[in-house]
């Protein structure tokens, strides 16, 4: 079910949109009579969904691209300071 409400009553009834909306209805609000936004429950994610799946999903969906690596380079993270004590210089020349 659908309920339509200005922005000023959805504003003065935020809490009620809220409960209701917890409750399964959908409330769209509109400013000078044209729907401008859309308060709905939130999906359900499966609780046991491993970050490799919820990734896969993303992908399906369009939302996330893989990254793309060029042969030959190297995967993770890499060290960056060669010398100890880097983090204390970088302090020390920005004070």
């Amino acid at each position: 079910m659908r309920d339509e409400y200005s922005l000023y009553d959805a504003k003065a009834k935020l809490s009620a949109l809220i409960r209701q909306v917890r409750e399964g209805r959908t409330i769209v609000i509109t400013v000078h009579g044209q729907p401008a936004a859309e308060l709905r429950p939130i999906e359900k994610l499966p609780l046991q969904q491993t970050l490799e799946q919820r990734l896969a999903e993303m992908e399906a969906r369009g939302e996330v691209t893989p990254a793309v690596r060029k042969p030959g380079t190297a995967v993770g993270l890499r060290t960056v300071a060669r010398r100890p004590g880097a983090l204390k210089r970088f302090i020390k020349d920005r004070e």
